[in-house]
């Protein structure tokens, strides 16, 4: 029997081989080392609960899978990995865990990754599945990189003889007529957001939402004014020209009386929306347009997204002569290759015959 602790154990730590000291929670692990786990009480419980193992999944893809997530919550606060890409691996590691669990990563064979995908695309979920394995796929080429399994080939690559699940380029390219018809029947916010993924080729939802007038900034060289942020998704710095019209739209929605973490598209009361929020205001606007559309005798157009308007900005720079390193500086796309192929998944051009006469 251990020990009473002579605090008398109000913050419930006994037998979690949790301390309280100099502000933060530590965790003694077994083999001698203290690691600090933050302040946070429940936080630091669940924690322990993970390294005490009280199941006796220690070892097992779970196991790992948890273990992941925590050194991946690390390297967020670090700044060496995007919030959101932590955000995306919290959400595949659930049905991980429901089908690899129990294993072993020594025991993932190819056949099973491919099982995994094959279930995936028969529920209807097949790019849902192909996320999910690169979530596993990180998470095996991490304990391997630690040394904490024996495993030498890393059975979700393409390489070990799994395949993805066929995806569908987002080839939907928003015409101006569109663009122009949804604009005129959507509210303010609506509008805000439509043109500032349009001329910013910035993710609405994990970048522009999340802007407030901090964005806003000199460069440290030329001193012009310039928007300045680092990419949810990427975690790459981006700074933009503050243009003319930029700069109206950023004045606009900051309002007379500006608030620093007010976010620049919100609700009436100030708050942030939610992307699934202003995606239906979005599509409240298409409706209107199309039922405008319909009473003067012409087809509806089909729907679209915010995202579409990211890929609508990058097409129309390409097509007005923009050179295509401008465009991926923009995108802060890491090669050029992608922003090429971003480009061209929507812009279906018609090719030309071979018209040189043969003498």
């Amino acid at each position: 029997m251990g020990r009473a602790r002579k605090d008398g154990d109000p913050l419930g730590l006994a037998g979690t081989r949790l301390s309280f000291k100099h502000g933060a929670f530590y965790y003694r692990h077994r083999d001698g080392r203290w690691e600090r786990i933050g302040a946070d009480v429940k936080v630091a419980k669940e924690r322990a609960a993970l390294y005490n193992d009280p199941e006796g999944i220690f070892g097992t893809v779970g196991y790992w899978l948890d273990q992941f997530l925590v050194d991946c919550a690390a390297r967020v606060t670090a700044k060496t990995l995007a919030a959101r890409t932590l955000s995306d691996y919290t959400k595949d590691v659930v049905p991980l865990k429901a089908y690899f669990g129990a294993m072993l990563p020594e025991h993932i064979q190819p056949l099973h990754v491919q099982t995994y995908l094959d279930i995936g695309a028969e529920a209807g979920r097949p790019v849902r599945a192909n996320r999910e394995k690169a979530c596993l796929s990180s998470c095996l080429s991490w304990i391997m990189r630690k040394g904490k399994t024996t495993m030498l080939i890393n059975p979700c690559m393409q390489a070990s003889g799994t395949k993805g699940n066929p995806e569908r380029k987002r080839e939907r390219y928003v015409t101006n007529e569109e663009y122009l018809a949804v604009y005129e029947a959507a509210g303010t916010q609506v509008r805000l957001l439509m043109e500032l993924t349009y001329r910013t080729l910035q993710r609405p939802e994990s970048d522009l939402l999340h802007w407030t007038p901090a964005v806003l900034a000199r460069d440290s060289h030329t001193k012009q004014r310039v928007l300045s942020f680092t990419q949810g998704k990427t975690g790459m710095r981006v700074k933009i020209a503050m243009t003319e019209r930029l700069e109206i739209l950023i004045l606009r929605a900051m309002g007379a009386v500006p608030h620093i973490d007010q976010p620049l598209v919100h609700t009436r009361q100030g708050d942030a929306y939610t992307y699934t929020g202003i995606m239906s205001m979005l599509t409240a606007a298409m409706k209107k347009a199309n039922k405008a559309r319909e009473s003067k005798g012409l087809q509806p157009f089909k729907s679209f997204g915010f995202r579409d308007l990211k890929g609508k900005g990058a097409t129309d720079m390409w097509l007005a002569g923009t050179p295509i390193e401008q465009i991926q500086l923009l995108c802060g796309h890491a090669d050029k290759a992608t922003t090429e192929k971003y480009i061209k998944a929507r812009w279906n051009a018609t090719a030309q015959p071979n018209e040189i006469a043969i003498q």
